[in-house]
């Protein structure tokens, strides 16, 4: 049986330190790497596809969470997530299937982990669609625990800006940043256009294309296009097309408003 391949995500040296000295008693398990940032990891994974990773939950920047969303589904890792989190979010993980260490741990708890993240792995070869279900149902339930984004900060050429939330007009994607349109200012910010629609209110704002959201109180008027598709007119007069694949949040406002 060829040796597990483990990649271990932690902020924090120590923490990394530990989960690679446990490991290194283990058989069977060949260490692929430590990372130190999300970011990191996401590079990492898609590189070397490890079969399981130890993955820190709270880390800056971008969280043990936007690391898997970050992801494509077919590149995501048997995960076993360090998490210093609350008891809500621990009941999550079991409920859905997938492992966790709750920080401080110990060998045997850690040892767990790894057996029940290596049978994962074995289960995955046979209903890897499976696996990714419960992933994806289980991302679903904490980011819905999480505050609505009221605030945005933004950082700009050693300038830092501070946003309401309520004063964006629009947002579009803009490679592997999103573009905030603010009256006649626009401003990048490194996020998904996914992890943000999350969280943003949705009773304030409305995706209407894989490359559009737009703010419900800035749209005047939807011009019929084709079947399910709308150019979405706002007060100051700017047109966006919306797509078929996002018609059912525009034939909701349609309607609320009949």
């Amino acid at each position: 049986m060829p040796d597990l391949r483990v990649l271990i995500v932690d902020d924090e040296p120590l923490a990394r330190d530990r989960i690679r000295n446990l490991l290194e008693k283990e058989t069977e398990v060949s260490i692929l790497g430590e990372c130190a940032n999300g970011r990191e990891a996401v590079e990492r994974i898609e590189a070397d596809t490890p079969d399981l990773v130890f993955l820190d939950v709270q880390m800056p920047d971008l969280d043990g969470f936007g690391v898997l969303e970050a992801l494509e589904a077919e590149n995501r890792p048997v995960v076993v997530f360090v998490t210093a989190f609350d008891e809500y979010a621990v009941r999550a993980f079991e409920v859905h299937a997938l492992d966790y260490v709750l920080k401080p741990f110990d060998r045997d708890r850690f040892r767990l982990a790894l057996e029940r993240g290596r049978a994962e792995v074995a289960r995955r070869s046979g209903d890897g669609r499976e696996v990714d279900r419960r992933l994806v149902a289980l991302l679903e339930e904490i980011e819905d625990r999480r505050t609505r984004l009221d605030r945005i900060v933004v950082k700009s050429g050693g300038r830092v800006f501070f946003l309401r939330a309520d004063e964006i007009d629009w947002i579009e994607a803009a490679g592997n940043y999103v573009e905030l349109h603010v009256g006649r200012e626009s401003h990048l910010l490194r996020e998904t256009m996914s992890r943000l629609e999350r969280r943003l209110d949705p009773d304030r704002f409305l995706r209407i294309h894989r490359r559009l959201i737009v703010s419900l109180d800035r749209i005047k008027q939807l011009e019929g296009v084709s079947h399910g598709e709308y150019v979405v007119i706002l007060k100051d007069g700017t047109r966006l097309g919306s797509s078929r694949g996002y018609r059912d949040g525009l034939q909701k406002l349609l309607e609320g408003t009949a």
